[in-house]
């Protein structure tokens, strides 16, 4: 009894772990965490916190990453056949077994970084896009799955809206991307328009640059519309956070564009009158569609 005791303690402690570490990371999380339900406020931040913590070994981590992302994915085997050592991981076992995740998507997260290490450029559009469903599709299924959406219609929906983020965080970081030594917009595109990443390296803001990000915007805007298609096809507080996230990434694209596209030299954001008003047009009622479950 005292062992179960002092094992329910060291989730509910690992939980707490995860939500200081969401909370103190991600500014608008403690927005969407007042609207969850309850019961799955801890697994949120179980998620979030696995997903921040690869993240920061594959961009932040000093030494030798592909190591420690080997270390990291052991832990996550861990979590299926044995018992994790990093408290991170002990919260994120507990949400495994409630929801009876697959490992699939927490390892395409893994893959994604590992990626980074080899590569900084994607030569096409296509080959850009298959990134973002290591990097980040599988966030959006884990999310669905959490929430009792299993179905491939709704999760190719969310692989919509996630890119459509991904690409968005993209173009808002040209520069910050750059001096890590990552071009994320395809060269095809580059030549196509005659910018090279030389001019990109050089922070040339030319015309053909501005015609460049025009059309890569445009894209992810498609993207962005496409994915709200999954709004009434979920009910509750998700489709508060999906609409949400959607009209934020919109917002963005918007902002990059009345700005000329000068993603050079600063990066684009939100200000805090937007985002509240954002977030009070998420709030507005939706019609529900019917949809598989």
């Amino acid at each position: 009894m005292l062992t179960e005791e002092l094992g329910r303690a060291s989730v509910q402690e690992a939980f707490a772990h995860c939500r200081k570490i969401a909370l103190g990371h991600y500014e608008n999380f403690s927005i969407a965490s007042w609207l969850l339900p309850a019961r799955l406020r801890p697994h949120m931040y179980a998620l979030y916190a696995y997903c921040r913590g690869v993240d920061d070994l594959g961009d932040e981590a000093r030494g030798d990453r592909p190591a420690l992302l080997d270390q990291w994915e052991a832990e996550l085997r861990r979590c299926y056949t044995g018992t994790p050592r990093d408290i991170r991981l002990v919260a994120l076992q507990a949400t495994i077994r409630q929801f009876d995740l697959p490992p699939e998507p927490f390892e395409r997260l893994i893959e994604a970084n590992r990626r980074d290490q080899r590569t900084g450029e994607y030569q096409t559009y296509e080959g850009l896009l298959e990134y973002c469903s290591y990097s980040a599709n599988p966030v959006g299924r884990l999310v669905l799955h959490v929430f009792g959406y299993t179905d491939e219609l709704r999760r190719e929906l969310s692989d919509a809206t996630c890119t459509a983020l991904q690409l968005t965080n993209f173009w808002q970081d040209v520069s910050r991307d750059m001096e890590k030594g990552r071009i994320y917009i395809p060269l095809e595109d580059m030549r196509t328009f005659g910018y090279s990443p030389d001019d990109l390296r050089a922070g040339r803001q030319t015309a053909e640059f501005r015609r460049l990000m025009a059309f890569e915007l445009a894209r992810t805007r498609d993207l962005f519309l496409r994915g709200l298609g999954l709004v009434p096809l979920v009910s509750g507080r998700l489709r508060f956070d999906l609409r949400m996230f959607s009209l934020g990434g919109l917002a963005v694209i918007d902002v990059i564009e009345r700005a000329d596209y000068g993603v050079l030299q600063r990066r684009p954001r939100l200000g805090k009158a937007r985002k509240a008003w954002l977030a009070l047009r998420a709030l507005a009622p939706v019609p529900t569609a019917r949809g598989p479950r």
